[in-house]
């Protein structure tokens, strides 16, 4: 049976004073590349549907591998999560980071819909970075965050005042992770960390994405 994965990706493109923003494609085409090898069924989603703004400071340096560089042509035309209609054929879902997941997956309903039902469903439920940003919204069917009482990771306060852009975002990760409840592992900045409490799969930051891909290979079996 060919295992089916929904990729969840950043339509927003600027942060609230304007910087521009987007995906981080490292850590999306790191897990592209990890389930494709694996012969998965990938589908690329978004809030808005089309095309998915890749953060140009994902590209600096010069140093991205020509195979993750590739991998942008799947953010060219992604599918708008309100079309996902069946979600029950889903094994995981993956939500890679960029600080536009900040912006437009806290509130995306849609997203929370299709978390709550594959994590009711005994699906994997992992995300990288920014992209633990998809879980805080999301409720359970009894009403509790999702997150409380998970051991969870994610880009950290720390790291992301390094990044000079905390006070671009509409909050901090990691404090508002421990606000609904979960209890945050972090470790120092930039280092690969990932977290997984049962079927939900996180990891801390760009450096743990491969961490967390294979996490998920691996659950799936």
């Amino acid at each position: 049976m060919t295992k089916h994965i929904l990729m969840v990706v950043t339509t927003a493109d600027k942060m609230k004073d304007g910087h521009e923003t987007g995906l981080w494609l490292s850590e999306f085409g790191e897990a592209y590349v990890e389930f494709n090898k694996k012969g998965y069924d990938i589908t690329v989603a978004s809030p808005l549907g089309g095309k998915s703004p890749v953060d140009a400071r994902s590209l600096e340096g010069g140093e991205t591998p020509q195979e993750i560089l590739d991998t942008a042509k799947y953010l060219e035309d992604t599918t708008k999560l309100d079309e996902i209609k069946d979600v029950s054929k889903f094994d995981a879902i993956f939500l890679p980071g960029g600080h536009g997941t900040m912006f437009d997956l806290p509130d995306n309903e849609k997203l929370h819909q299709v978390i709550r039902e594959l994590y009711e469903a005994d699906k994997l439920v992992a995300a990288v970075c920014h992209g633990p940003a998809g879980l805080v919204g999301v409720k359970l069917s009894d009403g509790t965050p999702l997150v409380a009482g998970k051991t969870v990771t994610a880009f950290t306060d720390d790291e992301e005042r390094e990044t000079t852009l905390d006070k671009y975002m509409p909050f901090l990760l990691e404090t508002r992770l421990r606000e609904l409840g979960a209890e945050v592992i972090v470790t120092d900045n930039w280092t690969d960390h990932m977290q997984a409490d049962g079927k939900l799969i996180t990891g801390q930051n760009p450096q743990s994405t491969i961490s967390v891909a294979k996490e998920v290979v691996k659950q799936l079996g």
